[in-house]
């Protein structure tokens, strides 16, 4: 399978992963700044934006294997990647298996404790069905702070300072993607995150958390520490990020 993707700018090559939503189109808000400084690639996962579903089990080491196809198919050996929530968690994989370069996780999904991950998997199964439920309704519920902030609150500490735009197409592919709910599966039931051991990753590992992220909860970080340890002389690989929100937006 090929995934659908986008290249823009000029550059060291940097391959983007997005989370549950609507695809390559999450990265929106940034991918043209980024371009201004190297190659960048967005990739629909299978079952996500342009791209078809997987004729198989739906699981994150399938989802994996998508990408790091991709890689070897464009020719990218080595290439940065940047990955957001189950994005970060795929890209994290990448980097455990030694494919890849450096790596950036945001809010990557997979280390919940028993726990936080039956609090997951309990509100945002809800919260999708609410917005298939809702869907008709969705670009007016969105244009209206009080609604939209209801929409979203799980997702951002200050929903009402999102706008429709950048909201409505990952709202939209939260409800019509065919591999939401076995994504949702994949990360709720499946294997939690592997670690690797120092010096076995292809290169730096930087993952980073919303202080007020209310999904993946930034006590998760000293898991993640020690998942994907470093070396003294590098400093932390982890990083709190000041928005707090789950989703990239502003």
């Amino acid at each position: 399978m090929t995934l659908h993707h986008v290249r823009r700018g000029a550059g060291s090559p940097l391959l983007l992963v997005h989370g549950l939503g609507a695809g390559l189109r999450s990265w929106d808000p940034i991918i043209d700044e980024l371009a201004e400084h190297r190659e960048v690639i967005a990739v629909d996962l299978p079952g996500f934006g342009e791209t078809p579903p997987l004729p198989g089990e739906v699981s994150i080491a399938t989802l994996t294997d998508s990408v790091s196809q991709f890689i070897s198919e464009q020719g990218l050996d080595g290439v940065a990647t940047a990955g957001q929530s189950m994005g970060g968690r795929i890209v994290l994989e990448l980097a455990r298996r030694g494919v890849g370069g450096d790596t950036v996780a945001l809010a990557p999904g997979g280390f919940w404790s028993d726990r936080e991950l039956a609090i997951f998997g309990y509100t945002l199964r809800p919260s999708i069905a609410l917005v298939r439920a809702l869907r008709g309704s969705l670009p007016a519920l969105l244009g209206n702070r009080v609604s939209r902030s209801a929409l979203l609150a799980q997702f951002s500490p200050r929903p009402w300072a999102l706008t429709q735009q950048t909201v409505l197409p990952d709202l939209l592919g939260l409800a019509d993607s065919p591999a939401t709910d076995p994504a949702i599966d994949a990360l709720t039931k499946g294997p939690k995150q592997q670690g690797a051991p120092l010096g076995t990753v292809p290169g730096r590992v930087t993952i980073g958390w919303g202080r007020r992220d209310l999904v993946t909860v930034p006590r998760q970080a000293h898991r993640a520490a020690e998942a994907f340890p470093t070396r003294p002389c590098t400093g932390s690989p982890v990083r709190a990020l000041p928005s707090g929100t789950h989703r990239m937006r502003p």
